[in-house]
């Protein structure tokens, strides 16, 4: 049985990670808003729950890199660097795969400077940290787009489940911080920026 895989091996891998990848993610950006919109109350909240924000998306970048090593790796498809890191580089689907190159610049982005964050003005780490919403966008056009399980029932039920849940995280945040906005000051303890 492993032996009739083994030529599939890297494409499995290349398909898994993808999907693990554009998943956790999702997730990053769903944690990131619950403990914004103080859906998890930050004061009674351990500090784990923002490590867990910030472990999600580093484990996510983690996974894009299997995804990119094993696209190299596969036989089937042939991936060349430049056509992982250059958009509209790739013979294969180009406009799809672009949408995930560039999803992964922003992805880098968000990383380093969240890692950063303490050396830098606020309004550009929240600028930057904003652009995760367009990553989780343009991953999602990359999964349907290039992704060979785009037509995978699962696959179609996994997305929606995801946009759903992101969107509507988004919208609790968007309106927590109108609340804020109204209310006047000292009626409300003010919601800290995340990450500190």
């Amino acid at each position: 049985m492993l032996a009739a895989l083994k030529p599939q091996f890297w494409w499995y891998l290349a398909r898994a990670s993808g999907i693990v990848a554009w998943v956790l993610l999702a997730l990053a950006v769903v944690w990131g808003l619950l403990v914004a919109s103080r859906m998890i109350p930050v004061r009674a909240a351990p500090k784990w729950l923002l490590d867990m924000h910030r472990f999600l998306g580093g484990i996510a970048l983690a996974f894009v890199a299997v995804h990119m090593l094993a696209l190299v790796a596969d036989a089937y498809l042939t991936f060349s660097w430049a056509e992982l890191f250059v958009p509209y580089a790739s013979v294969y689907e180009p406009g799809a795969v672009a949408w995930g190159v560039v999803a992964l610049y922003l992805l880098v982005a968000v990383e380093v400077t969240s890692l950063a964050m303490r050396r830098m003005p606020r309004s550009w780490w929240r600028a930057v940290h904003l652009s995760s919403f367009g990553s989780f966008v343009m991953v999602t056009l990359h999964a349907f787009l290039a992704g060979t399980d785009a037509r995978n029932v699962v696959s179609v039920m996994v997305g929606s489940m995801l946009i759903g849940v992101l969107v509507f995280t988004t919208v609790v945040r968007v309106l927590a911080s109108r609340r804020g906005a109204r209310e006047p000051r000292g009626a409300r303890a003010p919601v800290p920026p995340l990450g500190q």
